[in-house]
């Protein structure tokens, strides 16, 4: 893509649950905890996922290992702010591979609604960077997240 031509806007996507768990605890299961609620068809490494890593800093990797000992960057940590924020960069292009140069963000909100719910809400931006393929990429990964979500609010109520 030639980098003088502006890509149109795609619109983020957003996608949102509410968990009756208080706020320091559905920041935790999320990020933390991941790895128990990431659903293992969503991988792009060549192995099988073993495990999911999200290091809990600005500049944490964020990552899978496989079975076989290897890891596949997904990107890396942008905010840290627990437990009410924390932003993501999604460094994976349209056709799900890693790609260090290519940036789109995630951030995923933790408002409280009383003591022992939380609204998370979770928005895919800046997905016009994937150029063509933005429209497809969005339409794919806002099923997925909503998915990615509901696995998440299940582990979330458990104790």
């Amino acid at each position: 893509m030639d980098a003088s031509v502006m890509p149109a806007y795609v619109e983020p996507v957003r996608r949102s649950i509410v968990v009756k768990v208080g706020q320091a605890r559905a920041f935790e299961v999320f990020t933390a905890r991941m790895d128990r609620w990431w659903l293992r068809t969503h991988s792009i490494g060549k192995s099988p996922i073993a495990e999911v890593v999200m290091e809990q800093r600005v500049g944490g990797r964020w990552y899978e290992r496989g079975e076989d000992g290897s890891e596949c960057e997904w990107g890396h940590v942008l905010v840290w702010e627990p437990p009410r924020r924390v932003v993501l960069a999604w460094q994976i292009d349209a056709q799900f591979k890693y790609n260090p140069e290519m940036v789109t963000e995630v951030e995923v909100r933790f408002e409280p609604r009383g003591a022992k719910e939380t609204e998370v809400l979770l928005e895919h931006r800046l997905i016009e960077r994937l150029g063509d393929a933005a429209a497809g990429f969005a339409k794919g990964v806002g099923g997925g997240w909503g998915g990615l979500l509901e696995v998440f609010g299940k582990e979330a109520a458990q104790g």
